[in-house]
């Protein structure tokens, strides 16, 4: 695995975007984090992002839709969704194509995991 596979994080809460990327380092990937869809999608760095880690319940766009609206524009990143969430209250159906999801607080274990379905051979 190599500094240049790189990782978005995208989820509103400051402290997922402040630890998340730290231990997506520590794992080997290097990481950028983003407090919404909208601020990654006017990043530039749509094209450099390998792998998505979506918060599925944010203002404005939604993990879902900013996965849907990639999708539109043509791109495969894979997407791991990320959520508080539990339950029923999980949308399903606007989840098609992800990886994962996992369910805050999720493991390292379990991120290993997502991230190697997600990037396989890295």
């Amino acid at each position: 695995m190599t500094r240049s596979t790189w990782v978005a994080v995208i989820d509103d809460d400051e402290s997922v975007r402040e630890s998340l990327p730290d231990l997506l380092q520590e794992l080997g990937y290097a990481a950028r984090a983003f407090a919404s869809a909208e601020e990654f999608l006017a990043s530039g760095f749509i094209e450099e992002a390998r792998c998505l880690i979506l918060d599925i319940a944010m203002p404005g766009m939604s993990g879902p839709e900013l996965h849907q609206e990639l999708i539109r524009q043509g791109h495969t990143t894979p997407v791991i969704f990320i959520t508080a969430l539990t339950g029923r209250s999980v949308p399903t159906q606007p989840l098609q194509g992800h990886v994962a999801i996992l369910f805050k607080p999720f493991s390292e274990h379990e991120l290993r995991a997502a991230l190697a379905s997600a990037l396989p051979g890295t």
